[in-house]
């Protein structure tokens, strides 16, 4: 992801000696020009050819002529994509819902690609009459209309920005009538529906819905549904919940969560990975028009809390520490509805918090969590685990946030202070009112400083 911070600023870590691991099953075999038993056996030498005849013919290699359809583009997932496809050539219709922020920025001049400014709704206006103008999301059919106009693919990841639901159908609809081949659709579990004892996450059953609705309403429509592990991109050292990683007295970090130490969990990067993994689901092709919808889950690494914190020490090169807190602590305001879906993220994890065996699988169904991490290796196997995350991306980002402590100038002795360990401006008040704020939650805060106008984080919400 693009950087406020030069890159050469900032020392990278070098990556400590690991003890040897097993070797993963992977899909492609080993690029090399030996043969399989050694370098030298059967050595003889290499005549080159003179003469075009003599030279074995070259392999089909088509050009990429088709478009995508893209919506929210300046979402990790969404941008991830959008790099890869249109750097192979594939043609792009991306819609962003402004130009602000050097992602949309960057997207927006990114070749074969065609931007597409607006809202996916349009909100009602302060001056409207409720009882003339209800209040329900009033959709963006032209828009809509347009992005699909001579697309063939679509990759598709809703946010709740307006009525989540409602516009990942008309999305739906809208692909379906114009026959597009492959709809890949990042969705995510409704836990209630595979369990009636496990709470409900908001933000995730609107996602499920629209799964459901395009595997009832929509059997036509070759789909394939894509759930996404937890961000390592969700990190940061200022005070926004769940994933905080922050700054201690003595220059170390501690992550507080309701997950159960030792459980693990399905981990991705998604500004990293996503792109070439959903570019081999398209080249892959959709399942056959006689078969279910694909679902897969696209994580590459599977790490309990404490083995997260293990892989971020050793990136970052300070102590880490994990502690179970089964309550999520917000000291930002944070946009309307996502209380909720931290309640109810706090309300699951109780259920694990003294027997881990009852804590509910991430991607709810055991028959996914089983699939993690090979599913995803079939796809892509250049992945960025969390350690390297930590190493390599996690300070540039940080500076990028107006933060500090990754200066190399630092002693690792110091003692930091109040305002460093905090990071910026807090909300102290706990009883706080969630912001009626469509945009999401954002990273603020830029070079120096920790206001509102972060350039590495403008348009970049979490879970998009």
């Amino acid at each position: 992801m693009p950087s406020a911070t030069p890159r050469s600023t900032l020392t990278i870590r070098p990556r400590p000696p690991t003890e040897s691991q097993p070797p993963i099953n992977r899909k492609h075999a080993p690029c090399t020009s030996y043969p399989e038993s050694s370098p030298l056996d059967n050595f003889s030498f290499f005549d080159t050819p003179t003469t075009y005849s003599d030279r074995p013919s070259k392999r089909s290699m088509t050009t990429p002529s088709k478009t995508i359809a893209v919506v929210n583009s300046s979402g990790r997932q969404a941008a991830s994509f959008i790099r890869v496809a249109s750097a192979v050539g594939y043609n792009v219709r991306a819609q962003l819902r402004n130009l602000d922020g050097i992602v949309a920025s960057e997207i927006s001049s990114l070749p074969n690609v065609t931007v597409l400014v607006g809202d996916l709704f349009i909100k009602r206006s302060s001056s409207s009459s409720p009882t003339l103008d209800p209040e329900t999301t009033k959709l963006n059919d032209a828009l809509i209309r347009d992005l699909f106009h001579g697309a063939q693919l679509a990759f598709i990841n809703t946010t709740f920005w307006g009525d989540e639901y409602a516009i990942g159908c008309a999305l739906a609809d809208a692909a379906a009538a114009v026959g597009i081949e492959h709809y890949i659709y990042s969705s995510m579990p409704n836990h209630s529906v595979v369990n009636y004892s496990w709470p409900s996450l908001p933000l995730w059953s609107e996602k499920y819905a629209v799964e459901t609705y395009i595997r009832t309403k929509l059997p036509s429509l070759r789909s394939t549904f894509l759930y996404t592990g937890i961000y390592n991109n969700n990190f940061t050292s200022l005070p926004y919940p769940l994933f905080c990683m922050a700054l201690q007295p003595d220059g170390s970090f501690e992550w507080q969560a309701p997950f159960h130490p030792d459980v693990p969990l399905p981990w991705l990067d998604a500004e990293h990975d996503v792109g070439p993994a959903v570019l081999q689901v398209f080249k892959d092709g959709p399942p056959a028009s006689s078969s279910n919808p694909r679902r897969i889950p696209l994580a590459y690494e599977f790490l309990s809390p404490k083995q997260a914190c293990a892989a971020f020490a050793r990136g970052v090169g300070r102590p880490v520490r994990y502690k179970h807190n089964p309550d999520i602590e917000v000291r930002v305001k944070i946009p309307k509805g996502y209380k909720d879906q931290l309640v109810a993220l706090e309300n699951m994890y109780s259920l694990g918090k003294d027997d881990p065996k009852r804590q509910p699988p991430y991607f709810a169904e055991q028959e996914l969590e089983s699939k993690v991490p090979e599913e995803a290796l079939k796809l892509w196997e250049g992945y960025r685990g969390l350690e390297e995350y930590a190493r390599e991306v996690f300070p540039l980002e940080e500076a990028a946030n107006g933060l500090t402590w990754m200066v190399e100038e630092n002693d690792d002795d110091r003692t930091y202070t109040p305002n460093e360990v905090t990071n910026g401006v807090v909300d102290d008040n706990p009883n706080y009112e969630e912001e009626d704020d469509d945009d999401g939650l954002t990273i603020g805060g830029g070079l120096g400083t920790s206001g509102e106008a972060t350039p590495a984080r403008r348009e970049e919400t979490w879970l998009a």
